[in-house]
């Protein structure tokens, strides 16, 4: 049995990932801040672990991380403060590898977005600069000074669509949209946990035309 930690793991996101691991039979541990979102973790399968990634140091994540074969990012400040977002975007992430490093936990996948790196394009004065500039640093932390097996995985502008296990990975043509479900996010994320080949990949995508294996595989 594999045992994943999703930290965030009472966004969309990481609610349908834990569904389909505990589906498949891991061992899920979902963090989250708010000890009234248990149940809803809860009713997915997974275990729920109150733990604030904001102000928690590197040696309490991975005390949490311990024993785990592999960790998902799903976190996120979700908007308003720039400080806020600095603090778990950026700060609270890159404590998160450093965690995971420290508690021998060699797999991490990071959910970025699509167009995220330090050529992001948005402009200071833009509500999602902070945004930008925190995802920017923690995915060039995760490549450039980790050595975890990682995978960081892109998706489009995030809809509540179905999953249909379709997908375009890393399409040059963006002029239709990015559009990305997050239940195809989840899909993703469960796949590339099961493909090491994926290690060391950054993975940009959006809903398509392609089943996940043969576009993940490409």
């Amino acid at each position: 049995m594999t045992r994943i930690a999703i930290i965030g793991g009472h966004g969309k996101v990481a609610l349908e990932l834990s569904r389909i691991l505990s589906g498949e039979g891991n061992d899920v541990t979902s963090f989250i801040r708010n000890p009234d979102h248990t149940a809803d973790v809860a009713a997915t399968g997974a275990t729920a672990v109150v733990l604030d990634v904001e102000h928690s140091t590197t040696a309490e994540i991975a005390a949490a991380l311990r024993n785990h074969d592999a960790v998902v990012w799903s976190a996120g400040a979700g908007g308003g403060s720039p400080d806020r977002t600095y603090a778990v975007d950026r700060d609270a992430a890159i404590r998160s590898m450093d965690a995971a490093a420290e508690a021998g936990v060699g797999r991490y996948i990071m959910v970025s977005y699509f167009g995220a790196g330090p050529d992001h394009g948005v402009p200071e004065d833009n509500g999602f600069f902070a945004y930008a500039e925190a995802k920017a640093a923690a995915d060039a932390y995760l490549r450039g000074t980790t050595d975890l097996q990682w995978t960081i995985l892109g998706p489009g502008a995030l809809t509540d669509g179905p999953g249909s296990g379709l997908i375009d990975v890393n399409p040059s043509d963006t002029s239709a949209g990015t559009e990305t479900s997050r239940a195809n996010v989840a899909l993703v994320a469960a796949a590339v946990l099961g493909l090491p080949s994926t290690a060391g990949r950054t993975i940009e995508f959006r809903d398509g035309s392609l089943p996940l294996a043969a576009a993940l595989e490409a």
